[in-house]
């Protein structure tokens, strides 16, 4: 590595001002500030509405959301592999199948190496595209804009990724991360001028422009021919009993063993990446509190409204809604984006619980989006301002009949 700042260091006159390869400085600083930390430091907040470390944020946040990402490759290969043997496939098609053929890795779903590479082979090529087209992008932007490239778009990178269903197109992968990166982060200014989490907004455009491939109705397991409905899918029909007779269980859903996206499925996986995170203090607790008492408020109130004859949905405990689909992963990664939140102390609680409550009111007034924690965190994103605007005047108000 020392070899490396060396010559980091004795090219860097090139891509400067004036330098022969100035137009690609951009890209110089991006390798630059990536591997190391960079000689000019930040004299001001690089956020509009936080003032907290670009490198610490990306650091820890890729730490934190690691157990995801390595057990959601885990599962998608169990679940492929559950599919292969129940459907008679001797072997996936494609390259991917000559990869396993030529490591000899195999298809059994009793082998933890078996199932994470098949799984691997589904993650890597989703993420390569998400990483290079999104640096695409932001390097373009950097070079018009004279600005540098920094390390934030590698937390969205991973997370629009971890998101996405494991049989999308790459194309799509292509244009969901165009969209995130230009229309939900670059046009208001770029990294940490966004109002809205770039990673959902790029989700939310591949969710409603081809909702055949993204909606969530149907199982995504990474095998053709294979259908199923979701845990989220069945409860508008059937509830609590039609989750069960499919063969879910909340020890399924607690641990992530059900066919869904590359790596938001694992509540346990999410919870120990929201310990590390509120234990660096990246996250704000207030928002999870929030999120999580207003989801399970909603989901009581719910219940008790739930007559003979109403909607099986109404019925479904809280449990099975915080555990059930990506709740937990947006609970923890999203909702606590330090951008696009509330950031006034009492506005992160009352963002929190929106985000809870909303989540709650799509997936059961309206199962056509069954997932809903998705537009929930969305939706408060466009009020957090608005949030903060009140608390702050209330403080104001409070304080001048105090001291008028």
């Amino acid at each position: 590595m020392a070899g490396l700042r060396k010559f980091l260091d004795r090219i860097e006159p090139m891509f400067s001002r004036g330098g022969r390869f100035e137009k690609l400085g951009a890209l110089y600083e991006l390798v630059d500030t990536l591997l190391y930390t960079p000689k000019d430091v930040t004299r001001s907040a690089p956020h509009v509405r936080d003032g907290v470390d670009l490198k610490r944020v990306m650091t820890y946040v890729v730490i934190s959301v690691m157990p995801c990402a390595l057990f959601g490759m885990y599962n998608v290969g169990l679940q492929a592999n559950l599919a292969m043997a129940e459907m008679g496939i001797a072997a996936a098609e494609g390259w991917r199948g000559a990869v396993i053929a030529t490591l000899g890795i195999g298809y059994d779903p009793g082998s933890i190496a078996a199932c994470f590479w098949h799984g691997f082979l589904y993650f890597l090529p989703v993420y390569l595209v998400t990483l290079a087209v999104g640096a695409l992008w932001e390097v373009l932007f950097a070079m018009v804009r004279n600005h540098e490239v920094n390390e934030g778009f590698l937390v969205t990178s991973m997370l629009y990724t971890l998101i996405l269903p494991p049989t999308i197109p790459l194309w799509q992968v292509a244009l969901g991360i165009t969209f995130a990166v230009v229309i939900g982060k670059e046009i208001f200014g770029g990294t940490g001028k966004n109002f809205l989490n770039p990673a959902l907004t790029g989700r939310a455009f591949l969710y409603f422009a081809y909702p055949a491939q993204n909606s969530g109705n149907e199982v995504w397991v990474a095998v053709d021919g294979f259908s199923g409905a979701t845990p989220l899918a069945l409860a508008p029909q059937g509830g609590l009993e039609a989750i069960e007779a499919a063969g879910y269980t909340l020890y399924d859903v607690w641990m992530g063993f059900l066919p869904g996206t590359i790596g938001a499925e694992s509540a346990l996986a999410c919870l120990i990446g929201g310990i590390f995170l509120l234990y660096t203090r990246v996250a704000s607790w207030r928002i999870m509190l929030g999120v999580f008492v207003g989801m399970v408020a909603t989901v009581l109130l719910f219940n008790g409204l739930a007559g003979p004859e109403s909607n099986p949905y109404l019925k479904l405990s809280w449990q099975w809604h915080v555990l059930t689909g990506g709740f937990a992963f947006g609970l923890v990664f999203m909702a606590t984006d330090p951008v696009s939140a509330s950031m006034t102390s009492r506005g992160k609680l009352i963002y929190g619980i929106l985000i809870g409550v909303l989540t709650a009111l799509i997936r059961v007034i309206n199962p056509a989006f069954p997932e809903g924690i998705m537009l929930a965190i969305l939706l408060a994103n466009v009020f957090a301002p608005l949030i903060d605007y009140f608390v702050v005047q209330a403080n104001v108000r409070k304080r001048h009949g105090r001291y008028a």
